[in-house]
């Protein structure tokens, strides 16, 4: 039983940007794959994506949201170079400096992602030092 992917490809055109010819295969793959990640997350924490998407709309949103911004984001790794967000060069110093988008690559979920998802929430707790 394959599950189905949280967002599709119009979402992804929709809600970010119309992709390229060359990037519509690839996005297709990696809505699966971040689909199934998320997935995986919410059992981590004891939770069924895929029923909670299917009692609520508005959480379901959320979920294509999150899974947009992922792929998103992944499409935007270069898969040829290292993808530099922030370049800084000098002349007569020979110096360089870049910031890299996803240093080694790789898709991720931000800790951020998962809180939208609640499954990341701050926990409280007492330990009772002397009985």
């Amino acid at each position: 039983m394959a599950n189905k992917p949280f967002a599709t490809i119009q979402d992804l055109e929709d809600l970010w940007r119309i992709l390229r010819p060359d990037e519509t295969k690839r996005a297709e793959k990696l809505l699966d794959v971040v689909s199934d990640t998320l997935r995986v997350e919410a059992k981590k924490v004891g939770k069924t994506l895929d029923t909670l998407v299917s009692e609520d709309d508005s959480y379901a949103n959320v979920v294509k949201s999150v899974t947009v911004d992922i792929v998103a984001r992944t499409l935007m790794t270069s898969t040829d170079q290292e993808p530099a967000t922030q370049s800084a060069e000098s002349a007569l110093g020979y110096s360089q400096s870049f910031s890299f988008l996803v240093p080694g690559g790789g898709l991720f979920v931000k800790t951020n992602e998962l809180a939208r998802l609640g499954f990341k929430r701050q926990r409280r707790g007492v330990i009772e030092l002397y009985e």
